[in-house]
């Protein structure tokens, strides 16, 4: 058994095989984020895969973040909900895991972390700060909606009552434009325009965008990614409008219903932080926390990172942030955004 990076584009086939065919993967452990990471955003994305007699045997995809602010890490994966190896077995995940460090070593990074679903490392350092949220659904929309609480389901009707509709977009500028206003209010930097776009070209029909507009007019949008048959909305917003009519809560909902007939039976809420307003919003829809375990090994930091706004440090830096005027944000943003991991 060998280690090798993913470089040829029959790498890339062989490994989203790999990952298609496997129990444990997830969409963020296609090949395709190589792309996305280097491309969309600058980093370097060393993709690690394990074979065996010509077989692939095990993936571990990597980014390496570098930021004066927030310091230098390799992450499995960066900017996503998952990630760490996926092996057909012990001795090929210990040997990706062994690169893993090597390389966490050679690059001098403050650590290396492991965005886990499940605990594969309970010796090494860890945090308890995120959980998911999945749930399946059924064919039926109607079943869907009967299962959503009664208020929220009350949320979502309003929408449906104030007249809004949904249609998905080819291209990622209208979702840019709701998704960079709605993070600045929340006090967060905006990733590059590049980025979407980028991820748009790499996973084609896999990365839908759902815009939802009253009268005519754009007030909320998602980004949501299709993996087998579980669908993901990933990046979504709102403008102020938005809140009066409840679009957010229609939006969410009109993702699961066009999935469900479509084919999806698994809904990924995707990750929050215990303790906010959208850990609380997917509880109301019904969906319990299921604990997420990200593992670190220390490398050059002392202590495990706290980039993340619930640091009280950052407070004063979102507060300012929430102030901006939004084309301002917009031009600075993606500076900040593309090194927080």
């Amino acid at each position: 058994m060998h280690i090798a990076r993913l470089e040829s584009r029959t790498d890339h086939a062989r490994w989203d095989a790999f990952v298609e065919r496997h129990p444990e993967a997830t969409f963020f452990h296609r090949a395709g984020w190589k792309q996305v990471l280097e491309q969309g955003l600058g980093h370097r994305a060393p993709f690690l895969y394990a074979e065996r007699a010509g077989e692939l045997c095990g993936i571990l995809p990597l980014g390496e973040i570098r930021s004066r602010l927030f310091g230098r890490a390799l992450i499995s994966t960066p900017f996503c909900v998952y990630g760490g190896a996926l092996a057909d077995g012990p001795e090929a995940r210990g040997l990706l895991e062994a690169e893993a460090c090597r390389l966490a070593e050679t690059a001098r990074v403050g650590h290396l972390e492991l965005r886990e679903r499940e605990p594969h490392h309970p010796e090494w350092p860890g945090k308890a700060l995120y959980a998911t949220f999945r749930r399946a659904i059924d064919p039926d929309p109607e079943r869907n909606l009967q299962q959503i609480p009664r208020k929220q389901r009350a949320m979502v009707r309003k929408g449906i009552k104030a007249g809004l509709s949904s249609r998905f977009d080819d291209g990622v500028e209208a979702l840019y434009r709701v998704y960079s206003e709605s993070v600045r209010n929340l006090g967060t930097p905006v990733f590059p325009r590049r980025y979407f776009r980028v991820l748009k070209q790499v996973f084609g029909d896999d990365c839908e965008v759902l815009l939802v507009e009253h009268q005519g007019a754009l007030v909320s949008a998602v980004m949501s990614f299709r993996f087998r048959d579980e669908v993901l909305p990933y990046y979504g917003g709102g403008t102020q409008a938005a809140r009066a009519l409840k679009a957010n809560d229609f939006m969410y909902w009109e993702v699961m219903r066009r999935a469900c007939v479509d084919g999806a039976r698994l809904f990924d809420f995707g990750r929050s932080k215990r303790g906010t307003g959208a850990f609380d919003f997917k509880r109301n829809w019904g969906f319990e926390p299921e604990p997420l375990h990200y593992a670190y090994r220390l490398v050059r930091a002392s202590e495990l990172p706290d980039v993340n706004p619930l640091n009280p440090k950052y407070r004063l830096f979102i507060a300012a942030w929430k102030r901006l005027p939004l084309p301002l944000s917009q031009l600075i943003g993606p500076l900040l955004a593309r090194n927080l991991g």
